[in-house]
């Protein structure tokens, strides 16, 4: 066990700064939005994007033959990692300046995801405090839901 701190808000040569999110011109996700410089964990499990909608913010992901469990659909693991991102950008969106971490997320499987099928999450907030905020969302595969989460974010201000 380490003694080093995890305080992953602490300054780190391999954090990327200046993140934001930029919006795509070409390729399948071409009006989509991707954080820039990437989130390279995100980018190992996903990559996911997200775009306004008129309806709020949509995210996508794709999920492909590296997201599969042992019988041949989308791990678990995948789909909550998909659902904390749709949970921090319902949240806390493109604010850079603010960073958060996920105090608790309690998800519900509710059917089988299948690699190769887009997958669209879509979140709400149910309340925000001043630095707590509460979301639930659903995850879905064009229309027929596959795991819904609720979920608590502690918000933080970057440090310069």
């Amino acid at each position: 066990m380490t003694h080093e701190p995890h305080d992953k808000l602490a300054p780190d040569a391999e954090t990327p700064g200046n993140s934001r999110l930029v919006t795509l011109t070409e390729g399948p996700w071409a009006g989509w939005q991707h954080w820039q410089p990437v989130d390279s964990f995100e980018d190992h499990a996903g990559p996911f994007y997200c775009k306004p909608d008129g309806e709020g913010l949509l995210c996508g992901f794709m999920p492909d033959a590296k997201n599969r469990n042992g019988g041949g659909n989308i791990h678990g693991g995948a789909l909550m990692t998909f659902a904390d991102y749709v949970l921090f950008m319902t949240a806390l969106g493109a604010d850079t300046e603010l960073h958060g971490v996920t105090l608790t997320m309690n998800s519900e499987f509710i059917g089988a995801a299948e690699p190769g099928r887009l997958l669209t999450g879509r979140g709400e907030i149910v309340r925000a405090g001043f630095s707590i905020i509460f979301v639930r969302g659903v995850i879905d595969d064009e229309g027929r839901p596959v795991l819904t989460f609720s979920a608590t974010i502690k918000k933080l201000k970057k440090r310069g």
